[in-house]
């Protein structure tokens, strides 16, 4: 048999964003401390790799963001995980409200041979200060060109991201499992720069085939630390 290729291997990435409900404010500082505590010890039930961000005060529709990757070795990978996932979820529905959430599969590029330097890797042990995370929808017109002619366009944009190589990138597809066709992943650890790279792929040709690419979610990576002594 062909040895398999670990590079194949589809991963799962879901980020689940949350805000803190009134009974969280509510309680009294022991108790929020107690939950916060509560968190860190079943984060890491939901997957093989589980990151706690902080959304506020990027946002103010939610608090927390939660980033759960895992391999997808078989197809009840996914069914196991939702339901999983929502079991332990639900039991910190007093305090902690689900606000939304992307999530998509990793798959190979159309426009592009093998595995970038700028990937973003959910399982490499080091985590960068940002992770900026966004639906992403092209419009029909950009299905109905020549595969040429996206190519062409792709090649651009691809350019455009070589020049900040220090900003790695997720590209999830979701197309038919939510209402967006993927979710697009960035961390950096200079949002300014990171802004300046996505002022520039807005001058590509590309930018006119952008059906949706909002909301943007600012995620700061936080430790227990940091969120007990800013919000227990």
């Amino acid at each position: 048999m062909p040895k398999k290729n670990s590079e194949l291997v589809r991963q799962l990435s879901h980020y689940g964003f949350f805000r803190f409900t009134n009974a969280y404010w509510q309680a009294t500082s022991a108790n929020r401390e107690a939950f916060l505590n509560q968190l860190h010890n079943e984060l890491p039930r939901l997957a093989e790799k589980v990151y706690l961000y902080r959304i506020y005060p990027t946002r103010v529709d939610a608090d927390l963001m939660i980033w759960s990757a895992l391999n997808i070795t078989n197809t009840n990978a996914p069914q196991k995980f939702f339901s999983g996932s929502g079991a332990c979820i639900s039991k910190w529905r007093k305090y902690l409200k689900p606000v939304d959430t992307l999530w998509g599969f990793t798959r190979p590029s159309l426009y592009s041979t093998g595995k970038s330097a700028q990937e973003l890797d959910p399982f490499e042990p080091r985590r960068k200060s940002y992770l900026v995370v966004y639906p992403f929808t092209k419009t029909a017109d950009w299905y109905l060109m020549s595969r040429e002619e996206r190519q062409a366009m792709m090649n651009e944009h691809i350019k455009t991201g070589r020049q900040y190589p220090e900003i790695s990138q997720l590209l999830l597809y979701s197309t038919g499992l939510q209402d967006q066709e993927f979710v697009v992943v960035y961390e950096t650890a200079d949002l300014a720069h990171f802004s300046q790279l996505v002022s520039a792929l807005r001058e590509t040709e590309g930018r006119k085939y952008t059906l949706r690419d909002t909301p943007i979610y600012t995620a700061i990576y936080s430790s227990l630390e940091d969120i007990i002594s800013e919000w227990a």
